[in-house]
């Protein structure tokens, strides 16, 4: 019998989607992963000595695998996948001191991909233990200068992949919008008193997430300013003075996760307001002093960015001027428990932080400080 109801055309698009691709289930996975995910908080401190000006802390240690490197490695998954470069069974490798290693090892385990970090020799233990416990291998290399041509090697090699994040980082997030980092700072700053921070505080590691914020800015047609904060032991904020790219640096920064021997390609000057540099015993001393406040302890590379804010603010303080500041909790200091936390290490390879402890602690009381060494 002949049926006279009338059959849709088939929809090639649609008889695709009822027959993905690895690489289709492979984004359905991270984009599943993301919609179980929350937004992370963003924490406002009380410092007596700041009278109408607000430090806000976004809490990047809160996602899954600890640190804000997890909306990094995400988004290079979902570049890499839709740029065709990773296929079933792709090999992963990357160039990463840790935070972004340990996000990557997550997100390959979900997909069932061999995954593999390149990493200094001086990585922190607790970090090595994580990219293990995802089930990745660590590389090691003796200095930070030598990961690049290592894991381009390695991937060659292997067959494998080179996630290479210090080149795509600034290219695989959507700047406009999409919950980027940027986006959600501002959405959670619209009911606080001064709703438009005056300063957003970043350090750069990759400079993927200063150049979204920094972008995000200029689309939204924002008066906030970004400010970039760089460790010792860095080159960012030399080439951001003299425009010299070829610039390097012999010592690895002693700040994990930031600072970078030489000028790399995700980092995009134009975007930043003004750059400072950070004493690496400013950085520490403040996560020591910042633990108290919120009792939790923290990277050092969210010492650097406070101690940033911190300079901002004591300067705003002294010109009259009201308003917010934003910079980010990092990841967990969990993690350096055997070297930020340890006072043998900090002196060993910091030095003396007690000046720098001195003058944070007047931020808890009611007063004025001229500057902020």
């Amino acid at each position: 019998m002949i049926s006279n109801t009338i059959q849709p055309p088939v929809d090639s698009h649609s008889a695709h989607r009822l027959c993905p691709t690895w690489e289709a289930h492979a984004i359905g996975k991270i984009e599943a992963d993301f919609q179980r995910s929350a937004d992370t908080h963003l924490i406002k401190l009380e410092l007596p000595m700041l009278d109408g000006i607000n430090i806000y802390l976004k809490d990047e240690s809160t996602h899954p695998t600890g640190s804000l490197k997890h909306r990094l490695a995400r988004s290079l998954f979902l570049y890499a996948l839709c740029n065709g470069w990773i296929k079933q069974g792709t090999p992963i490798i990357e160039s990463s001191s840790g935070s972004t290693a340990i996000s990557e090892a997550y997100f390959a385990r979900l997909l069932g991909l061999p995954f593999i970090a390149v990493m200094p020799k001086s990585t922190a233990k607790k970090k090595i233990e994580q990219i293990t416990f995802y089930g990745g291998q660590c590389h090691f290399v003796d200095h930070s200068s030598e990961i690049y041509a290592e894991s381009a090697r390695l991937a060659a090699e292997l067959g494998g992949h080179y996630m290479d994040q210090f080149t795509y980082a600034e290219r695989a997030t959507d700047w406009r919008g999409n919950n980027n980092i940027a986006n959600s700072i501002f959405n959670q700053m619209e009911r606080e008193p001064h709703t438009i921070p005056r300063w957003i505080v970043m350090s750069p590691g990759t400079g993927g997430t200063s150049a979204t914020i920094g972008r995000y800015i200029r689309y939204q047609r924002l008066t906030t300013q970004l400010c970039v904060v760089d460790p010792q032991n860095s080159v960012f904020f030399d080439f951001y003075q003299s425009g010299d790219a070829s610039l390097t640096c012999c010592n690895g920064s002693k700040i994990e996760g930031i600072g970078r021997p030489r000028v790399e390609p995700s980092f995009i000057p134009g975007v930043v307001d003004t750059m400072l540099q950070i004493p690496d015993a400013a950085s520490v001393a403040t996560i020591h002093w910042l633990e108290q406040l919120i009792g939790r302890k923290t990277g050092a590379s969210t010492g650097t960015n406070l101690y940033g804010a911190l300079q901002l603010a004591v300067q705003m303080q002294a010109r009259g001027e009201h308003g917010s500041i934003v910079t980010l909790i990092c990841d967990s200091g969990e993690r350096y428990l055997d070297t930020y936390y340890d006072i043998d290490w900090i002196t060993a390879n910091i030095g003396d932080i007690a000046p720098y402890q001195r003058q944070l602690a007047a931020f808890n009381h009611f007063g004025q400080l001229s500057e902020l060494d």
